[in-house]
């Protein structure tokens, strides 16, 4: 789709912090993180819903993946996935690492949203790139 944002991204009209590409998808921060560390995962092809891709199982088992790989990259004490999906029409999953003692210790705001440096995401990104590695 022409207007969509991540389509933009995966065509490489968008400059992303990537952390993850296989076939079927690409991972990379989001620039309006929820936690440090906090990843989408979209298709490289444009679906309307997480439900919607075919490769469902693949799907979350490169989430499962990234969330691993940012637990131990980011010292994180767990990981929480999200599909709301209104956001963007593009079918992406949230990968949120969660740390004890933040604002979203009981749940997770939506409405908070923390601030990095574009030093500071490459060096995040970095990290859980080099986790992925391993």
């Amino acid at each position: 789709m022409d207007d969509c944002i991540f389509c933009k991204i995966v065509a490489g009209k968008i400059p992303k912090y990537q952390i993850y590409e296989d076939d079927n998808f690409i991972g990379f921060l989001d620039i309006n993180p929820l936690s440090m560390g906090n990843s989408l995962l979209i298709p490289k092809i444009h679906y309307r819903w997480v439900y919607d891709v075919p490769e469902f199982g693949l799907y979350w088992e490169a989430s499962k993946k990234i969330a691993e790989a940012s637990i131990k990259a980011l010292n994180a004490d767990s990981v929480s996935f999200l599909t709301i999906g209104y956001e963007v029409p593009h079918a992406h999953i949230r990968i949120i690492p969660r740390f004890l003692n933040n604002i979203h210790q009981n749940g997770l705001d939506l409405s908070h949203h923390e601030k990095y440096t574009p030093h500071e995401m490459t060096e995040i990104s970095q990290k859980i790139i080099n986790f992925l590695n391993k």
